[in-house]
């Protein structure tokens, strides 16, 4: 009777115990995820200036192509090379095992490469090419269309309809992007075809971007995967550009617009972003991330010398717009 008195007491502190390590541990998990007014504040900065910098960004490459004739599938090859140089550093130091991991995976690699070409290469090309066509502000607003796609992937993926507000959205981007196109004259294309083609390729390769990477980065972590589909995209591109046979004349101003692109348009902007993300969440994001395509405009205007209309700025409001329908 002594013993199994003994054994009950030994299993009830047990269980206490494991009662009081579990409550110790759903307050760690309570104290992570808590959306702190500090931690909003920080995180809505981090966003608008991941925004903004993207934004500039697309003006910079604007800059290079038109003031040193960069081509764009050279700046698309250099700058994913330096910018994947910077993601794989980083996370050699921050996260050394998934770095590890993700390149001893061969069984990933089919999907790192599939990765590399929707979700990189075709990316950065075709907004490059997008911007070569147009102008960083048109460019960044069609980019902007990718949630079109995102929806019709998650509807088709929930078995279920758009909601009204989405379809309102929907209808929204539609008519913005035809006053774009057409700047209001319905009888011709204001737009050059060939930058609102490469801009809806733009899109969905953008759409593309938020769903083929999820699962490899929830494995191995962001900056491992993008420092690898970064790296694969500069050595795809490297036949065909030859970086090291084509380097353009470029002065101080030259050197310093490449720089801001690689470190702080591409990189920089990423890692901003996405810890904005992680501690606004996604909707939130999502709703900040429009400071991209007012900075594209803003910038465009003050640094390129671009000029918009009414009836284009009007289709960019109403894409913007879409943008906090279409959740």
């Amino acid at each position: 009777v002594a013993k199994q008195t003994s054994g009950q007491a030994s299993q009830s502190q047990k269980t206490s115990e494991s009662q009081k390590t579990a409550k110790k541990t759903t307050k760690k998990t309570e104290h992570v995820l808590e959306q702190t007014p500090k931690s909003l504040l920080i995180g809505t900065g981090m966003t608008l200036l991941g925004g903004a910098m993207w934004g500039m960004n697309s003006t910079v490459a604007k800059l290079l192509m038109r003031d040193y004739q960069l081509d764009p599938i050279w700046l698309s090859c250099v700058r994913a090379l330096f910018a994947s140089l910077i993601f794989l550093v980083g996370s050699a130091i921050t996260t050394p095992q998934k770095l590890a991991g993700a390149v001893k995976d061969v069984k990933s690699y089919p999907k790192y490469l599939v990765t590399t070409l929707i979700c990189v290469l075709l990316v950065q090309v075709s907004y490059l090419m997008t911007i070569d066509w147009t102008n960083s502000g048109t460019a960044t607003v069609l980019q902007t269309l990718n949630l079109i796609f995102v929806l019709a992937w998650v509807c088709l993926r929930g078995k279920r309809l758009p909601l009204k507000r989405e379809l309102v959205g929907v209808l929204l981007a539609f008519a913005g992007t035809f006053l774009i196109a057409t700047g209001g004259n319905f009888a011709s294309l204001s737009l050059p075809w060939q930058g609102l083609a490469w801009g809806l390729v733009d899109a969905v390769s953008t759409a593309a971007m938020s769903i083929l990477p999820v699962v490899l980065m929830l494995k191995w972590g962001n900056m491992a995967i993008n420092g690898i589909t970064f790296l694969m995209s500069g050595l795809i591109l490297c036949p065909f550009a030859q970086p090291w046979a084509n380097i353009p004349a470029l002065d101080a101003r030259g050197v310093l617009l490449l720089l801001y692109t690689i470190v702080c348009g591409t990189f920089l902007a990423f890692w901003l972003y996405m810890a904005g993300v992680m501690r606004v969440g996604a909707v939130r994001a999502t709703m900040l991330g429009t400071s991209e395509p007012v900075m594209a405009t803003i910038t465009a205007v003050a640094w390129a010398g671009e000029t918009f209309t009414f009836t284009d700025l009007t289709g960019f409001a109403m894409i913007i717009i879409m943008v906090f329908l279409v959740r």
